[in-house]
């Protein structure tokens, strides 16, 4: 029964993680303004020569719960874990996009491909290219800046763990994901829209990467410290699904691994 539980409860973490990977990939295509959102004025912080406000992808809606749940498979069933499911979250992102731009290759239907609307028409051809079909080097670049930040995520978690012991998990989770997210804001923008567009007129200056990069880890920086209550009451409820001694025995088996 506790290796049932054990191997049930390492089954959902994973497909919540893969799942929540995937979709905020597909919804980040979106832009959206924080402030609007919340009813609020633009922030317009001056950065170098820019003033930015938050105008974020709105993959950053799930993000902050592929964190979440990349600590508590860490805690749990430690680094390999975390990185078994990392590769196969890319993997599958990488094969989703495959499969989309195999589908945006397909002909539209003569009655699917205008919409007729109040204020006129929609081609949803165009619509379905523009919303689903992300450039190759944005697609490179997320899943590089991915990778690299789980990576990362996972050594400095096991890290603070030693220092810290069972206790103070929130926080390991915490300067795990600060200094992963960290990475992972620069390295996404830096391989998109710098390296990708490099002698291009669409290339990025370096002092746009930095500014727009800083503007989105000042977000990520907030939303770690907000998730903690949810990081401690997923880890409640967890303990208790496992009973105390099993997910003991656990906890100190994925540090030592």
């Amino acid at each position: 029964m506790k290796e049932s539980k054990r191997n049930i409860l390492f089954l959902v973490l994973g497909s919540f993680f893969i799942a929540n990977a995937i979709i905020a990939e597909f919804i980040g295509v979106k832009i959206f303004s924080l402030e609007r959102t919340l009813g609020l004025n633009q922030a317009n912080i001056p950065i170098g020569t820019h003033n930015l406000s938050f105008n974020l992808t709105a993959g950053v809606i799930l993000w902050p719960l592929v964190f979440v749940m990349t600590d508590i498979i860490n805690e749990y069933f430690g680094q390999k874990a975390v990185k078994l499911y990392s590769y196969i979250a890319a993997a599958l992102i990488s094969y989703s996009f495959l499969a989309v731009y195999l589908a945006m290759g397909a002909k539209g239907a003569d009655f699917w491909s205008t919409k007729i609307l109040e204020n006129g028409t929609l081609d949803m051809n165009l619509a379905y290219d523009n919303i689903f079909g992300q450039g190759l080097w944005i697609i490179i670049g997320s899943l590089a800046a991915f990778l690299i930040g789980q990576i990362l995520d996972v050594r400095v978690f096991h890290a603070v763990r030693k220092i810290t012991g069972e206790k103070r998990l929130w926080l390991r989770a915490t300067i795990s994901t600060l200094v992963s997210q960290l990475v992972d804001s620069f390295v996404v923008l830096f391989i998109a829209f710098y390296i990708g567009k490099l002698n291009t007129p669409d290339q990025w200056p370096l002092s746009q990467v930095m500014a727009i990069a800083t503007v989105n880890y000042i977000y990520k920086f907030t939303v770690a410290w907000l998730m903690i209550p949810v990081l401690y009451l997923i880890h409640k409820l967890i303990d208790g699904y496992l009973g105390k001694e099993q997910a003991h025995a656990m906890t100190e088996a994925a540090a030592l691994s």
